[in-house]
């Protein structure tokens, strides 16, 4: 069956402003104030809790590495309760998905967020039913952009590996295509904008009601 995969954060969904007030909290636990921007590092958001703490961490002085890992957790737990603020899904997401599903195709979740986060974000947004997989970051032993968790995702979906794709956002999207051997589509509408080009994928998606053609053309 053919097969597309989405990342979560920064593809489905814009997950920025909720991931930068988790991380902010954190500094203002530490007496910091907020220490990163919700529009400016946004992009350092889609890259996980620990690209957050230590972006931060390297604006102030007398924190080492240590800090980062005492504060990822009280991160989690503050981003868990407050999973669902400012979060959206970007326009037109789910129409794409149920288009591609009308297609026939098969469509699941590849994301770096943990598994638990990332279903129950889901869940809040309404979503989860529409998915046939959904594979976190601590779903398997690996994550993204080992191949592993991206070849779960589409073999629980029901599909092959062979005429899949991926549907992302980062580098660490794009490599994790490369790794599975599989094509790329980088969205253009996240923080990094047209900047994913240089990244080389398969395809580029500027508005999701393009998605179904783009698909069509990269798996046969």
């Amino acid at each position: 069956m053919r097969t597309v995969i989405f990342d979560l954060d920064g593809t489905l969904a814009d997950t920025s402003r909720d991931l930068i007030e988790a991380a902010n909290s954190c500094f203002r636990g530490l007496g910091l104030g907020d220490v990163l921007d919700p529009v400016a590092d946004a992009s350092t958001a889609f890259r996980g809790g620990r690209a957050m703490l230590t972006l931060g961490f390297s604006r102030v002085e007398g924190f080492g590495v240590d800090e980062i890992d005492r504060q990822y957790p009280r991160l989690l737990q503050s981003y868990g309760e407050n999973i669902d603020v400012h979060t959206v899904l970007y326009p037109g997401a789910m129409d794409a998905v149920e288009a591609l599903k009308t297609d026939g195709y098969a469509v699941g979740i590849c994301t770096n967020k943990p598994e638990g986060l990332a279903e129950e974000l889901l869940r809040r947004l309404g979503v989860r039913d529409a998915f046939g997989s959904m594979i976190g970051a601590d779903t398997l032993p690996v994550r993204k952009p080992d191949p592993a968790p991206y070849v779960a995702a589409v073999e629980r979906a029901g599909g092959v590996v062979a005429q899949s794709c991926l549907i992302g956002d980062t580098v660490t999207d794009r490599e994790t295509a490369r790794a599975a051997g599989v094509p790329s589509v980088l969205v253009t509408f996240g923080p990094d904008g047209d900047g994913v080009k240089a990244l080389q994928p398969e395809a580029l998606l500027h508005d999701y009601r393009d998605l179904v053609g783009v698909v069509k053309e990269l798996i046969a």
